[in-house]
Parts: structure tokens; sequence; C-alpha cells
């Protein structure tokens, strides 16, 4: 374990280096993500100037869900999308062979090997639009509340992770260029709507097999709503089965990898 997080903190020191080589595309990248950031605050101020509730949710306790799952989305933007976006190429040019042969996990050099400098940034940013949610939320929340918070948001990031790139791995068998990523970030604005706007068997299908509509409400509605054992123990389930499930794929995706020298 130790020598991981080494590892990962050479990680962090050349993509922080390497960020500061291109400053101009640095801030450029924040400055994007910030106009995501107001649009999505945007869209939903409107969207309750024409309701008082949204999924049992007035517009303060609705903003909290919105932070949560911008701080989602940000955490997986600095840990695993620059990685994400390049797989596809490495599969395809045979590149995926460097990482093969090296003596650690290829699985966590290849999904861990880039931190997104400039969405750690936003990410701050993430974090204060959702403190800045909790102070506009009706009632008083006890700690357990936000400790429960703080380790389903994480959980939330990295299934997120987990979903894109089961979309991947798909790649290893067609070759296309990026998989089947164009669905992916179709399907991306579910985790950006209340889980209980959906009804029947699409909302049972986008909480388990395509868990969308889990990674952000989930732990909004737990946080909102107070515990719910039935809740919190259908998120970890979920979580644990996806996380097997993605590494099965994993393992026969390397065995159908035809590599450089093939």
């Amino acid at each position: 374990m130790a020598r991981y997080l080494r590892l990962y903190a050479y990680f962090v020191r050349f993509s922080l280096s390497r960020a500061m080589e291109f400053r101009l595309d640095f801030f450029f990248r924040i400055a994007m993500d910030l106009v995501y950031y107001g649009v999505n605050l945007a869209f939903f101020r409107i969207l309750f100037l024409q309701t008082p509730t949204l999924a049992g949710w007035d517009e303060s306790q609705a903003m909290v869900f919105v932070g949560c799952y911008l701080v989602v989305d940000a955490l997986n933007m600095t840990l695993f999308s620059n990685n994400m976006w390049m797989f596809p190429i490495l599969v395809n040019r045979g590149d995926l062979d460097y990482y093969l042969v090296r003596p650690v996990s290829t699985f966590f050099f290849v999904t861990l090997r880039d931190f997104a400098v400039n969405s750690f940034v936003n990410l701050v940013f993430a974090f204060g639009i959702l403190g800045w949610a909790f102070t506009r939320a009706p009632g008083e929340f006890s700690w357990d509340r936000y400790l429960l918070l703080a380790f389903l948001l994480p959980l939330g990031s990295v299934l997120y992770g987990l979903v894109q790139l089961a979309f991947l791995l798909p790649v290893f068998w067609n070759h296309s260029a990026r998989g089947w990523g164009g669905v992916f970030w179709s399907m991306t604005k579910i985790m950006e709507r209340p889980d209980r706007i959906f009804r029947g068997w699409m909302r049972a299908i986008l909480t388990t097999i395509l868990p969308f509509a889990l990674m952000a409400s989930f732990p909004a509605r737990l946080f909102l709503e107070g515990f719910g054992s039935e809740l919190l123990f259908h998120f970890v389930l979920v979580f644990m089965a996806f996380a097997l499930v993605l590494a099965l794929l994993w393992r026969a995706a390397l065995r159908a990898y035809s590599s450089a020298s093939s």
C-alpha cells in the first residue's frame, strides 16, 4: 500500500508540473467548468420558478443535491476522467503494452496515472457550492449525516468512474475510437436529476444495472431525509456488485487484448 501511495504522489507531482507548462489551457479548463457549474445552478433556479417542489424537495434541498452531483463529477474529473479519455487510444495503438510490463497493477496505472490539477481547483469550488447549499437547507443536520455524506460521495464518484470504464472496455473487441464512450456521456445527464423523477422499470435499471440515478441522489437523500438502512444497503450493494463485475470484465478484456507485437 505504501508503495502505491508513493507512486501516486509521483503521478500528482508530474501532473502538476505538466499543467503549469500550459497555463492558458489550465485556466481555460477551470473557467469552462465554472461555466458548467453556473449553468447547472441556473437550470434548477429557473425550474423552481415554475414549481415549488421537485421529487419531494424544495429549492434549498434540491441545491444540496446539485452540490452533491457537482462534487461527484469534480472528483471523477480530478482522478479518473483524463485517464479514461486516453484509455481507448492506449488499446488501439498497442501502447497498453508499456503498462502491462510494469511491476505494478495495470489497472492502477492506467486509471490513475493522470491527476487533473485544473479539476482539483474546480473541486474546491464544487465543495464551496455544497457548503453554501448546506447553509440554505431547512433544519439542522447532525454530525453523523455529514460523515455519511463524506463517505458516500467519494463512493459515488468511484462508481461513476467504474461505469465509465465499463462503457470503454468494448474497445478491446470492436477497436472503435471511443468504445461506447458516446453512450456513456449521453447518459451522464441522468446523474444530474433526482432519482425519484424516474418511475417503474426505468428507475429500477437506473439504480442498479446502469446506476447513474443513485450516484448523487442516494447520498443527498440520506443526508436530507435521515438515515435509511434500505437506501444505504442498496447503494453499497450496487457498488460492490458493479466493482466485482467490472473486475471480471477487466480480466476478460486483457485476455482479448492484441498487443502491438501480435
